[in-house]
């Protein structure tokens, strides 16, 4: 585990560091006001991490509600031309990393064929007319995909991720290739998502993710912590389809929630997410030491003093 604090990836965080400490011992001095702090700061971090999906969403909700329905501009095309405005300010301000920037510029790519396919055999539709677009697919599409990628990368860097007995990274690509093509492939063989359900099980069945809040390690099972970000993706999808910005055959008539069959769709595709990002990050096995030994006790102090 580094004692580098995670928000020194990004300068903007970096020179709140030294001051977040000096918050942090005075909240500690009572377990009301250390459990409160602690809260927050995992509610800050995970906010940081969402900032790409979370400005991308804004961005569906307002044009839902504020575009002009007939501006010259296609409500589709200041999505896409926005969400590359955001993007280039990110980097320009270095409010994202470059690291963070390959994972979605990867996962737009691999979304944008997938919308491609899946719009043309009628699994949804994107009901309004723009310029910027493939196949008839908008070509903003691609972002809410890279939306994910960019939240595992930047909650990677933030918690210190570590692992005990996680999959070879050649297990995992093996399994979201075969991921990727059962999303075109059960359109005209059998859907195999339950072999893939099953596998997945099998593969992170020992695997737990340990991380970093403040000032203890903490973990949790790798299958439960990708269960509840595609809770979040589920619900995030329903934003998407409720403000129309694409929309399901059940769903062109009146609006309905998202079929909860999706959620297994979102688990599977996360796989593939997490599989692009942990090529990038190379996942670090975790060496857990006794609880009262000196190397761990070291490490705690490290991350007490350094980690923001």
């Amino acid at each position: 585990m580094t004692s580098r604090s995670g928000a020194a990836a990004w300068p903007v965080l970096r020179q709140f560091i030294e001051a977040e400490a000096h918050v942090a011992t005075r909240m500690s001095s009572r377990p009301a006001t250390a459990a409160l702090y602690e809260f927050l700061r995992f509610g800050m971090k995970q906010a940081w991490a969402c900032l790409f999906g979370g400005l991308m969403v804004s961005l569906l909700i307002a044009t839902y509600l504020f575009y002009p329905g007939h501006a010259a501009l296609a409500r589709y095309d200041f999505l896409f031309l926005a969400a590359l405005s955001l993007q280039a300010m990110l980097l320009i301000f270095r409010l994202e990393t470059m690291e963070e920037a390959k994972v979605i510029a990867a996962y737009h790519v691999v979304g944008t064929i997938m919308e491609i396919f899946k719009t043309s055999v009628g699994s949804w539709i994107y009901p309004e007319e723009c310029f910027f677009r493939i196949a008839g697919v908008p070509l903003f599409s691609g972002f809410m995909y890279s939306c994910i990628g960019s939240y595992i990368c930047r909650a990677w860097t933030l918690f210190h991720f570590e692992f005990r007995a996680h999959p070879s990274t050649g297990w995992l690509v093996a399994l979201s290739v075969a991921i990727y093509a059962n999303f075109f492939t059960h359109h005209y063989m059998p859907d195999m998502r339950w072999a893939l359900f099953l596998a997945a099980a099998v593969l992170f069945a020992r695997t737990r993710i340990y991380f970093v809040n403040w000032r203890e390690y903490r973990w949790m099972p790798l299958l439960l912590g990708l269960g509840l970000v595609t809770s979040f993706i589920w619900l995030a999808e329903n934003v998407g389809t409720f403000t129309k910005t694409w929309l399901y055959p059940t769903q062109r008539a009146t609006w309905s929630m998202v079929s909860a069959g999706k959620f297994g769709s979102w688990f599977l595709l996360l796989i593939i997410s997490y599989t692009l990002v942990a090529l990038i990050k190379k996942p670090a096995e975790r060496i857990v030491a006794a609880p009262d030994s000196d190397q761990d006790a070291d490490r705690i102090k490290a991350l007490q003093t350094a980690n923001a």
